[in-house]
């Protein structure tokens, strides 16, 4: 497929993707579900042309931006008012539902290795930023759960990465050291907090003072792809660098913008968070193509692998209200 092709497809998936809006708002339904199980409905239609995207690109290019303008919109009295909740959840719920769906894996899959189980628990255990600020939208829920829930899906990114990496490395080598996981985890943390608060500091000064209008709002892009991957860059959390880039923006925002160029920047982020969230839902449902490509319809249909999945899926929603 061309590159002129593969812009067609996104042209035609932003098209769907506004469809799908426009009936998830006249049916009450969460916008991101909707868009799922849209792209989904395109994965098996016969004739609609896959589009194969490089992972670490999407990620690079979608995630950044999400994660600035949530951390950018976060209420800073009320995530300050919540902290200890949030890291509570952050690090406490994110490993308590690692290991229990490492143990129910286990016992579904005795064959697989402890450390792969564990590892599967820490890719599922944490909840995505963009997914639950998405998930969340427009949903009769009191504030301060808006507040935990979104906070911690801020914050999280440091435990479930360090539990993946110290799973995978115990899955290889047999061995897995408790001090090496405390050392690693705070330099993931600590080094993607100053990493954000230097980019944070720095991106404000720039779009209140150096730029401004359309300047600025080019600006405050390049803080949140730059601040990701230097922290990317240096080993440390690139999401939790970006998260604390935004949050400081946020904060020192009356400081170093008017009204006129916060309502201006804003109105340019919420067209593209739109924009950019609708295509990574509408992908992931769209992705069911590239699976059942790799799967026999007969083992997707099996009783064994169904019961699998259902089981994983309902260990981490039990967790999660545990």
């Amino acid at each position: 497929m061309t590159m002129a092709h593969r812009f067609e497809v996104v042209l035609l998936l932003i098209s769907a993707s506004l469809l799908l809006t426009l009936v998830a708002k006249h049916l009450r339904l969460p916008q991101a579900g909707a868009l799922i199980v849209g792209g989904a409905f395109l994965a098996i239609v016969p004739g609609m042309p896959s589009l194969e995207l490089d992972p670490d690109l999407v990620l690079v290019l979608f995630l950044p931006p999400l994660l600035l303008l949530s951390a950018y919109l976060t209420d800073w009295r009320a995530f300050r008012a919540n902290l200890r909740i949030i890291l509570q959840l952050a690090i406490g719920a994110v490993l308590f539902t690692t290991l229990a769906v490492g143990w129910v894996t286990h016992f579904m899959l005795p064959d697989l290795p402890w450390a792969a189980c564990f590892a599967l628990g820490a890719i599922v255990s944490p909840p995505d930023a963009v997914a639950a600020k998405a998930v969340l939208k427009g949903m009769p829920l009191p504030s301060r759960t808006v507040t935990l829930l979104e906070g911690e899906s801020l914050l999280n990114d440091a435990t479930g990465l360090v539990l993946y990496r110290f799973a995978v490395v115990a899955a290889l080598t047999g061995t897995f050291s408790g001090t090496g996981a405390a050392g690693t985890f705070l330099y993931l943390v600590l080094g993607g907090v100053l990493i954000g608060l230097a980019c944070g500091f720095a991106a404000s000064f720039a779009t209140g003072f150096l730029f401004d209008g359309e300047l600025g709002v080019a600006a405050s892009f390049l803080a949140a792809w730059g601040s990701y991957i230097l922290g990317e860059t240096l080993g440390v959390s690139g999401v939790l660098a970006t998260v604390v880039c935004g949050i400081v923006m946020g904060w020192r925002q009356h400081k170093s913008l008017d009204a006129e160029q916060r309502f201006q920047s804003q109105a340019v982020w919420r067209v593209l968070s739109f924009i950019l969230e609708s295509l990574i839902f509408i992908l992931i449902g769209l992705s069911l193509r590239s699976v059942l490509d790799r799967m026999s319809l007969s083992s997707i249909a099996s009783e064994q692998i169904l019961l699998q999945i259902g089981a994983i899926v309902l260990t981490v929603i039990a967790a999660r209200f545990v």
